[in-house]
């Protein structure tokens, strides 16, 4: 049988749009049941893949059952499994099929959400999903959310609306050639998230411009410090710009004192913007609420203040990843406003042929941001919040938990081991630590073994430094994980240790 080409104007037809999609559905879902067979970690060497694809495109359309093909052939083995059920490195993310499904609806309306006229669907379902999202956390109603793709562009605009809000200007005058604008600055904890550091060399106040700020040995920001800082700061003529606080830093999960931060961002008149791109999805869980409000953690609905509370409801800005930890495909990244409008200040930009006689009366997301065209993203969000319902969403995240604090029960539990860091959500940070090893050896074991593991493709586990001691890292959040996978990681690394050499 004569395999069909593409027609020479138009789109594939139907028929074979159809028979395709039918595969390519069965293959996602086997990819899925199977998926804990394949290694954790792409095998391949660098440029294999490159090597393998011809250096021209073709002239002739092809079959496309024969891409299809390829995709076994030549994707599959160059792709590292972020699904995979023992992918514990960096922040374990997975995809849900439900939110499979949601990409493939937006793909095919393609529809660029900059007007509220180009996509009605979009704008008002953008504002309802990030509303159920707002209730679900808890947080007031005065919180206004927008969706962007990652955190690192969410943060970098809560602090584009930090400096509209100072009043300098930047919007129509810049930064260059004036000497009237002192050195603004940024605040946040040693153990920050990379993307604050792009964020302010992006906006062009440069790294000079970010103090970070010493933490206590729970890896939390001192709020003493950073009062220190800002009255140096001061004194000096700068001009204090923005406090950025986490609640899950990307290190150890730790959970910076929120709720004295924005004492201070409050006396100073401040910006303050909470990271909880990582740990934001917990908030939905009564239990944990306590990092986040500030309530009583054993009567949720108290009003009560806890002594240690958090208080991310006293922040300007908040900026939470779905795409980490709310089994949403990559990307989809939410950061909410206490006050929207200073970001429409900020970039709002209305070109001529982008005018319209309804915009008085209706939201254009495209003035809330550097972008003009935006994804339908909030429609993978609806998909899953409604499949699986605020108790399942609670339910898959509470269990994540549970096999972190087993699985560090285990390291506390074992004389060859020894925890690094607290453990509040999912995140686990501990280290090999058998008798008989010098700091420079137990540094070069845990790495070694990490490398051993990672490169067996059985698992894959991720690092970081803390008080220049090599530590582990094993994230849980994929939403196939099962306790087995836990007990298979627990066992790879027992089977790793090996006296020290002589």
């Amino acid at each position: 049988m004569e395999k069909p080409t593409p027609p020479p104007f138009g789109d594939m037809p139907s028929d074979e749009f159809r028979k395709h999609g039918h595969q390519l559905v069965e293959w996602i879902a086997d990819y899925f049941d199977n998926i804990g067979d394949y290694p954790v970690l792409s095998q391949v060497e660098p440029n294999w893949l490159k090597g393998q694809i011809p250096a021209s495109p073709p002239q002739q359309g092809e079959d496309f059952g024969e891409v299809l093909k390829d995709v076994d052939r030549l994707i599959l083995p160059a792709v590292t499994h972020w699904n995979h059920p023992n992918f514990h490195g960096l922040f374990s993310t997975s995809t849900s099929s439900v939110g499979v499904f949601g990409e493939m609806l937006t793909a095919a309306f393609d529809m660029k959400a900059m007007l509220w006229r180009t996509s009605p669907a979009s704008t008002e379902l953008e504002d309802v999903v990030l509303d159920w999202l707002r209730q679900m956390m808890d947080l007031p109603e005065h919180f206004e959310g927008i969706i962007y793709d990652t955190a690192s562009v969410s943060t970098m605009h809560a602090i584009a609306a930090a400096r509209e809000k100072a009043g300098l200007g930047v919007r129509d005058q810049g930064l260059t050639g004036r000497d009237d604008v002192p050195l603004m600055r940024v605040y946040c904890s040693e153990h920050v998230h990379s993307s604050i550091d792009k964020g302010v060399i992006t906006l062009g106040l440069g790294l000079r411009s970010l103090r970070k700020i010493e933490c206590n040995e729970r890896f939390e920001m001192i709020p003493e410090k950073l009062d220190e800082a800002i009255q140096e700061d001061l004194a000096a003529g700068f001009l204090p710009l923005c406090v950025i606080p986490t609640i899950g830093t990307t290190s150890t999960s730790s959970v910076d004192p929120v709720d004295q931060i924005a004492d201070i961002c409050k006396k100073y008149g401040i910006w303050l913007h909470v990271d909880t791109a990582y740990a934001g999805s917990t908030a939905i869980i009564p239990e944990f609420r306590h990092h986040f409000t500030g309530r009583d953690p054993d009567d949720p609905k108290s009003k009560i203040q806890n002594p240690k509370s958090m208080g991310w409801e006293r922040a300007d800005s908040i900026v939470v990843n779905p795409h980490k930890w709310l089994f949403t495909p990559f990307d989809l990244s939410v950061l909410y406003c206490k006050d929207l409008s200073v970001l429409k200040e900020a970039f709002s930009l209305v070109a001529e042929y982008l005018k319209t006689s309804d915009e008085q009366t209706v939201k254009n997301g495209m003035d809330y941001g550097i972008q003009l065209g935006r994804r339908f993203r909030a429609l993978k969000l609806w998909f899953i919040i409604r499949y699986f319902g605020v108790e399942g969403m609670i339910a898959r995240l509470r269990e994540h938990c549970r096999l972190a604090r087993l699985f560090a029960s285990w390291v506390e539990g074992s004389p060859n081991f020894e925890m690094m860091a607290p453990v509040p959500f999912a995140l686990v940070c501990f280290r090999l630590h058998p008798a008989g090893f010098d700091p420079d050896q137990l540094n070069a074991l845990n790495e070694r073994i990490m490398n051993d593991i990672n490169a067996s493709g059985e698992a894959y586990l991720s690092h970081t430094k803390l008080n220049g001691q090599y530590t582990l890292r094993l994230s849980v959040g994929s939403i196939r994980v099962e306790e087995r996978h836990i007990e298979k990681v627990w066992r790879l690394l027992n089977e790793h240790i090996a006296p020290p050499r002589s």
